[in-house]
């Protein structure tokens, strides 16, 4: 299982009714955002420029202004901020990855890539492909027979995952998830400073970093920890979800895939890909909105075992 996310770390979680420069030292930008969003924000702009948390921050303390590159990032912030109120009437449009796409200094040149032109053909052909893709119901029955059944799944009890994490920028670090039903998950990501732990209970979840004070989840992130310790997932994406509608198959690797949008209201869609032979799903993309924009995370799933 491959995942891709960005990581930072901070403070304690705010109370939810707190705004970001009540709960936090020197916030200079973004001050009227709610405390528990600036978490996910922060972990747009590493995102967005390939980078780690120290790109701009020293370790501790956290909140010092001892690097330039803090410095221009609140310019870029008020920047894109400014853009997007002055020509986009407030409207999100422009991102730091508008200009940056995953590298420090932003790219100003066209990129000529094979991979986004074979992309854009496949993408012409969205009217007879949906036609002939299954529908939501198809999908995900195929999917529960692919792991043996509803009966088969409940039988379950632990799961034990094992994978590598990609935060960006080419850097990848092994990690074990633990899985026990109904909702209780932890995950070990083993870096060359210590193991960086996220642990979720059902209804709570934290993380700790090595040199740093552990802190509570935010909302995003507890969103997205309730579908991966659901041991029964298979079973409930009905449930989770309230709109769940057929897209265009997709290429994953050199698997075919079926692809399966699944949204609730007010919330950022999730993506599932099933392969289309096994029915087994190779494949999660979800996101999370932040005030800067919209925070990917990929989850690719393989090497499925009795």
């Amino acid at each position: 299982m491959a995942i891709a996310l960005a990581a930072v770390s901070a403070q304690s979680a705010p109370h939810p009714a707190q705004i970001t420069q009540e709960a936090y030292k020197n916030i200079q930008v973004l001050k009227d955002v709610p405390a528990d969003q600036l978490i996910p924000t922060m972990q747009f702009v590493p995102a967005s420029l390939g980078v780690d948390c120290d790109f701009c921050h020293i370790p501790r303390p956290f909140d010092k202004d001892d690097k330039k590159a803090k410095l221009v990032a609140r310019k870029m912030i008020q920047m894109t901020l400014a853009i997007n109120e002055d020509n986009f009437e407030g409207k999100r449009e422009v991102t730091c990855y508008s200009c940056h796409h995953g590298k420090p200094e932003p790219l100003g040149t066209p990129v000529i890539s094979a991979e986004e032109v074979h992309a854009t053909k496949e993408a012409a052909g969205t009217e007879s492909s949906i036609s002939t893709t299954p529908d939501a119901d198809q999908i995900l029955n195929k999917y529960v027979e692919a792991l043996g059944g509803k009966a088969a799944i409940e039988k379950i009890t632990s799961r034990e995952e094992a994978g590598a994490m990609d935060i960006g920028g080419g850097r990848q670090f092994p990690v074990d998830i633990f899985v026990k039903a109904p909702d209780t998950r932890v995950s070990v990501m083993h870096t060359a400073n210590g193991d960086n732990i996220t642990g979720f209970d059902g209804k709570g979840g934290w993380l700790a970093s090595p040199a740093r004070p552990s802190r509570d989840m935010v909302e995003s992130e507890l969103e997205a920890a309730r579908i991966d310790a659901d041991l029964y997932f298979p079973l409930h994406v009905k449930q989770l979800f309230g709109d769940l509608k057929s897209r265009p198959p997709a290429k994953i690797g050199d698997r075919d895939a079926y692809v399966l949008q699944a949204a609730n209201a007010g919330k950022p869609r999730v993506e599932l890909y099933f392969d289309e032979q096994s029915g087994l799903l190779v494949r999660m993309m979800r996101y999370a909105e932040t005030p800067l924009g919209r925070n990917p995370t990929q989850i690719d799933y393989s090497d499925y075992r009795d």
